[in-house]
C-alpha cells in the first residue's frame, strides 16, 4: 500500500528539525533520522508532500514513527465515501432521537436494540427517523451489538456512534479524508462535552478532563505514545479492515482491544481533533464514579490479550534509576539523580554528534524524559497503585511526603493545562476521585483475574 501523490503531512509538534534540515528528532520513542539530500528537498518548512515513490516511503516512515501527521484539510475524500451508521442502544430513546436527528440524511442507519427494557420507545424513535431496527432478545453488550450491525453493512465504510453522541455535519466527512492513506483502518474524532444549561461540577470537570477526550493535537494512535488508545463512542472505519470485529467476550475495553489489534496487524488508527463529536457526560457523582471504575476493570482483560501494551507506566532503565533515587529521599538522592541525568545527556549527545549543538538538544530531551518519568510516577502513586500508597502512608513518613507531593504537583500541573471552568479545590477533589475510582477498577480486575499484569511497570530500552 503506497501513499498517493500529493499526500501532505505536517511534522508533529514534538518533532525537531536539526542540523540545518539534515536530520529530524522526534517520534515515540524518540529517535534521530538523517535525511538524504533528495529527502531534504521534500521538506518545505515543516511540511512534506509526496511526489514520488521515495517521498512516499519517507512520509510513510514518519507516520509510523509518530513524527508527522496528515494535513487532513488537504486530503481528498475516498472515491466511494458511502458509509453506514451503526448505533448500539439499550433504552435511552431521548438520546437516540437526538443522535439520529444529527446524522446526515444520505447515511443509512442501523439501530441495534440490545434487549431494551422498553423496546417500544426505541422502535418508535428508529421508525420516526427511517432507521433499520434490529431488536435483540438477550443483552449481549456493546461489542457484540456493534458486530451484529457490522455484519449488515454493505457500504465501504461504517460509522459506529453510541446513542449519547451528537454528530456535527462535518465530522464524518473530515474523518473520511484520512482514508486517502490506504493503511488507515480507523479514524476517530475528538470527543467533547455536550453543552448543558446548568452543568454540575462533575460535568465541568469532565468537560475539561473526560476520559474520552484525547486532546487538541492530531496523532497516530499507538501504545507508548501520548494517544495510546481511542474510544469507539464515535469512529469511522473501513469495513474490510474489521474482519474479526469487536471481541464479544469483552464488556469493557473492547474499543482499546480493537485499536491495538489493528495496530498489531500493521494498520493505522488516526486521531483527528479537527473533527468533533459531542458526548453527554454523566452529571451525577455516583454514576460518574461507577463509570470510571468500570473503565478500570478493562485493564486485566486487556493485559491478557495485549501483555506488551498494558503496563501502567513504561520506564527506561535510566528513568527508573532517576525516580528511585528521588523517592529514596536521602542526602545522596539529588546528587545521584543529577548524575543520572548528566550521564544520559552525555550518552544522547554522542548519538547526536554531527547535528550541531548536540549536547544542548540532548539536555532538552533528557529534561523532557525526566519530567515524563516524574509524571508517570505520580500516576502510579495517585491512580494505579493508590491502595499501596495508602498502606505506605500509614507505615512511612517518606511515603507520606512523596504521596503529598505527587498529589499536589499533579493537581497544579493539570489544572493549569486543562483550564477547567471549576475552582482548584473542586477540580482537585474530582481529580483524586477520578483516580481512586479507576484504580479501584484496575485492582478489582487484577484480583478477579488473579494476575498483577495490569499493575506491573515495564522497563524497556
Amino acid at each position: 500500500m503506497t501513499l498517493p501523490a500529493g499526500f501532505l503531512v505536517l511534522l508533529d509538534r514534538h518533532t525537531r528539525v536539526v542540523d540545518g534540515g539534515r536530520a529530524l528528532v522526534g517520534g515515540f520513542p524518540t529517535r534521530l533520522i538523517r535525511l538524504t539530500p533528495r529527502a531534504r528537498r521534500l521538506l518545505s518548512g515543516r511540511t512534506l508532500r509526496v511526489r514520488d515513490a521515495a517521498g512516499a516511503l519517507l512520509v510513510d516512515r514518519l507516520l509510523d514513527l509518530g513524527m508527522a501527521n496528515p494535513v487532513v484539510a488537504s486530503l481528498p475524500l475516498p472515491a466511494d465515501p458511502r458509509c453506514t451508521v451503526v448505533v448500539p442502544v439499550r433504552d435511552r430513546p431521548r438520546q437516540l432521537a437526538r443522535l439520529l436527528s444529527s446524522v446526515a440524511e444520505e447515511h443509512p442507519v442501523i439501530v441495534i436494540d440490545d434487549a431494551s427494557r422498553h423496546p417500544r420507545a426505541v422502535a418508535a424513535v428508529a421508525a420516526e427517523h427511517g432507521a433499520t431496527l434490529v431488536p435483540l432478545t438477550t443483552n449481549v453488550g456493546p461489542a457484540a451489538a456493534r458486530n451484529v450491525g457490522l455484519r449488515l453493512v454493505t457500504t465501504p465504510f461504517v460509522v459506529f456512534a453510541d446513542s449519547d453522541i451528537v454528530l456535527p455535519p462535518d465530522t464524518v466527512p473530515t474523518l473520511l479524508r484520512h482514508f486517502a492513506d490506504p493503511a488507515v483502518a480507523m479514524a476517530v474524532p475528538r470527543i467533547t462535552g455536550l453543552p448543558s444549561a446548568a452543568p454540575t461540577w462533575i460535568e465541568r470537570y469532565e468537560n475539561a478532563r473526560s476520559s474520552l477526550d484525547l486532546g487538541a493535537h492530531p496523532a497516530g494512535v499507538r501504545p507508548g505514545s501520548p494517544v495510546s488508545w481511542a474510544s469507539t463512542a464515535c469512529v469511522v472505519a473501513r469495513v474490510d479492515a474489521l474482519t474479526d470485529g469487536f471481541d464479544e467476550g469483552m464488556r469493557v475495553g473492547e474499543d482499546v482491544d480493537l485499536c491495538w489489534r489493528l495496530i498489531e496487524e500493521g494498520r493505522r488508527v488516526r486521531y483527528e481533533p479537527a473533527a468533533e463529536a459531542a458526548h453527554e457526560h454523566r452529571a451525577r457523582a455516583g454514576d460518574w464514579l461507577l463509570r470510571k471504575a468500570v473503565y478500570g476493570t478493562g485493564a486485566q482483560p486487556l493485559a491478557e490479550r495485549h501483555p506488551r501494551f498494558i503496563a501502567p507506566v513504561v520506564f527506561a532503565p535510566w528513568s527508573a534509576a532517576f525516580v528511585t533515587a528521588l523517592l529514596a529521599q536521602r542526602r545522596w538522592s539529588v546528587p545521584v539523580a543529577g548524575a543520572v541525568l548528566v550521564g544520559v545527556t552525555v550518552r544522547i549527545g554522542r548519538k547526536l554528534d554531527g547535528t550541531g549543538r548536540p549536547y544542548r538538544l540532548a539536555a532538552r530531551l533528557t529534561a523532557n524524559g525526566a519530567l515524563a518519568a516524574v509524571s508517570q510516577t505520580s500516576a502510579l502513586f495517585n491512580r494505579h497503585w493508590w491502595p499501596l500508597t495508602v498502606v505506605g502512608c500509614v507505615a512511612s513518613r517518606r511515603v507520606r511526603r512523596a504521596a503529598a507531593m505527587a498529589a499536589l504537583a499533579d493537581i497544579a500541573l493539570e489544572y493549569r493545562r486543562d483550564r477547567a471552568h471549576l475552582d482548584p479545590v473542586r477540580y482537585g477533589v474530582a481529580r483524586r476521585l477520578d483516580d481512586l475510582a479507576y484504580g479501584a477498577g484496575v485492582w478489582l480486575s487484577a484480583l478477579k483475574g488473579r494476575s498483577t499484569a495490569a499493575l506491573r511497570p515495564r522497563i524497556t530500552r
